[in-house]
């Protein structure tokens, strides 16, 4: 099993950090890991003492993709695929986890690693980061459906499908030129940066965080009415919120304020 090489932790200020453990194989996921990896994105969502979720890799590299030994022992014509179209949860656990996800990414991210790293609302890397879509060159679509919704949205079709196509390096430096990364530092400082990205998001409200990503990834799949009309019912939501209460109390009374998410 290895499903040890997963590693989840969650401070007394609420920042999780779950890290892909497997430097030997740089972070290459197994099925065993993949399933570890899901539900302890998935446990998040009945944890409230979560505000925001960083993920991250070990020893150089953050994941290098499916371990194909693992792969080879299931034969192609009989793998089954992670789930049904409507389980969004097992395809993009972080894009459905309810807190901020931070990608704090160095060296390698390929394949697997690839799409995790799109389903990040953040991502932070090091000047030795490199991503790659490799599938085509395994016969294969890539394999979460990220690199192939959620990367054109971010970086642009054109771009997206050049990658796609050509499975060639997005070094860090075109990253950045591209808005896929958010900030570049050196390896030695990649825990402090995304610590400090985590730090940011805690003054806001809890409630209002997870509202605001919900309605940004939603609002990329359907027209403007549907959207409104669930802006509408956040809105309301906010307005008889008590977090609402303590951000404008907090204001008036020139003090931080103390939310909690309710």
């Amino acid at each position: 099993m290895t499903a040890h090489h997963i590693r989840y932790d969650l401070d007394a200020d609420g920042i999780a950090t779950l890290t892909i453990d497997r430097p030997e194989k740089r972070g290459a996921m197994t099925y065993a890991m993949l399933r570890a990896f899901t539900e302890h994105v998935e446990a998040i969502a009945d944890e409230p003492r979560v505000r925001v979720l960083i993920v991250t890799g070990s020893g150089g590299s953050f994941c290098a993709g499916t371990d194909l030994a693992d792969l080879a022992t299931i034969p192609g014509e009989t793998r089954g695929v992670r789930g049904t179209a409507h389980e969004v949860g097992k395809w993009w656990p972080l894009v459905q986890c309810p807190v901020p996800v931070i990608g704090a990414i160095d060296g390698y991210a390929v394949g697997m690693g690839a799409e995790f790293s799109s389903q990040c609302d953040v991502r932070i890397i090091t000047n030795r980061t490199r991503f790659a879509w490799n599938f085509a060159q395994r016969g294969l679509v890539p394999d979460t459906g990220a690199g192939s919704w959620l990367l054109p949205r971010i970086i642009g079709p054109s771009r997206a499908l050049r990658l796609l196509y050509s499975a060639d390096f997005l070094d860090a430096d075109e990253a950045l030129a591209f808005g896929y990364a958010h900030r570049v530092v050196a390896p030695e400082d990649l825990a402090s940066a995304a610590r400090a990205e985590a730090e940011r998001y805690l003054t806001a409200s809890p409630m209002s965080l997870r509202r605001i990503k919900q309605l940004v990834w939603r609002g990329l799949e359907r027209d403007v009415a549907a959207h409104m009309a669930d802006h509408v019912e956040a809105m309301s939501a906010c307005f008889k919120s008590a977090d609402h209460k303590e951000g404008v109390a907090a204001f008036l009374e020139r003090r931080p304020a103390r939310f909690t998410g309710e």
